[in-house]
């Protein structure tokens, strides 16, 4: 059993869409929903966040923007403005920042802090979770839901169940009688897969779950077993993991309509290069391996990944690789018969931005490093679309 630990997880109430109730007050009381444009129920994409009104409808976050519309054609569709959304963000990292250095951002609107060594700077760890609602509450108008447990897993089920606006603390003392009621599958990375399993031995609750013999499970589940057993028993040494461990960066976009344009492909795969290698530098991070996702017509979904010679977070280095893994692709595997729905770009195998793992080439990194820096500081003044690369940039 953990004893002493103070781990936090906050997760911002329907993030986007309540950015878009407070900077435009007509909206709020009524169903939002921001994500791909519907087009009176015939849209493509998916729906990225919903407000609660919009959810009293049935909708959720990644429902097809098509369903949407078919369940509330009244709701208030708005496209998703990143830009404002990161902006936001940045300022709720900053204020959690404040608190502890030991922040995990998991995605724009969530993270894990672990509040042990911090929390006498501001009273006791429940006066310190109330103060960063209070705080985030104050500087951004957005509400929070907030869970404090001794293990990860306990502090975010804990804010799922107090959504929105809450905040539910789990002692020590406390934890099993907390965990053991719930279903299952509220045990992280336990899916639907074993959930069958399972159920279908009886085991319904985390309580039937920590009564099994370790080796039952193993034999059942294999390794996860094991590791599933110590979840349902309250043991989780998983630490909080800063921002310059994070695991990958992407970004991705769905087509209006499934496309062979080659020109048109290429161009929104040098978009979503210029968006990764944006936020891989405002983290500071540099990558070793860029991944490219497509999806054809039919929804078949394929991704292929290239190693660099070296890591980066320039934009044309990662457009490049992702154009020979897209043009090997094309040429190998598909031969141009299907049209692509969708493509995605996703860079991982990162280190921080300062260390070097190559002694090659340093002079025309220094002068992309200066052009990159250049360009932010105009983006920085004037806006994220007042500059944007040639489309024939690396042929």
């Amino acid at each position: 059993m953990q004893v002493n630990r103070y781990i936090a997880h906050i997760d911002m109430d329907a993030f986007f869409a309540a950015i878009e109730q407070r900077d435009n007050p007509s909206y709020k009381g009524k169903p939002v929903v921001v994500g791909a444009a519907p087009y009176a129920g015939k849209g493509r994409g998916v729906v990225s966040t919903c407000s609660y009104e919009a959810r009293k409808f049935g909708i959720y976050s990644s429902l097809p923007i098509s369903i949407a519309y078919k369940l509330c054609p009244q709701a208030i569709f708005l496209p998703v403005n990143m830009e404002k959304y990161l902006a936001v963000s940045r300022q709720i990292y900053n204020i959690l920042n404040t608190f502890t250095p030991y922040v995990e951002a998991i995605s724009i609107d969530e993270a894990f802090l672990d509040i042990t060594g911090s929390f006498y700077l501001f009273g006791t760890p429940l006066s310190t979770c109330r103060l960063i609602k209070e705080k985030i509450k104050k500087e951004t108008k957005l509400t929070a839901s907030l869970g404090l447990a001794p293990t990860k897993m306990a502090a975010k089920i804990a804010s799922d169940i107090c959504k929105p606006d809450g905040f539910l603390e789990v002692t020590n003392e406390k934890l099993l009688d907390f965990l053991w009621p719930l279903p299952i599958e509220k045990i992280s990375g336990l899916g639907k897969k074993s959930k069958e399993i399972l159920n279908e031995r009886g085991i319904r609750t985390i309580k039937d779950l920590a009564k099994q013999k370790k080796d039952y499970l193993v034999s059942v589940l294999g390794k996860s077993g094991e590791y599933f057993w110590y979840l349902a028993n309250g043991i989780d040494e998983a630490g909080v993991v800063g921002v310059h461990e994070a695991k990958s960066i992407s970004s991705e976009t769905t087509f209006e309509k499934d496309t062979a344009n080659e020109d048109l492909i290429k161009r929104t795969l040098l978009m979503l290069s210029e968006d990764v290698s944006g936020r891989l530098r405002r983290d500071r991070l540099k990558a070793r391996t860029v991944t490219l996702k497509i999806r054809l017509t039919g929804f078949q979904t394929y991704t292929r990944a290239f190693t660099l010679s070296k890591a980066t977070n320039f934009i044309d280095e990662i457009y490049k690789a992702a154009k020979v893994i897209y043009d090997k692709f094309i040429s190998s595997e598909i031969k141009g018969m299907l049209k692509i729905r969708l493509v995605g770009i996703k860079t991982s195998n990162l280190i921080p931005q300062d260390e070097r793992d190559s002694l090659f080439d340093e002079k025309v990194d220094r002068k992309k490093e200066n052009i990159h820096k250049a360009v932010e500081v105009i983006k920085d003044k004037f806006g994220e679309k007042i500059i944007f690369r040639a489309a024939s940039m690396g042929g």
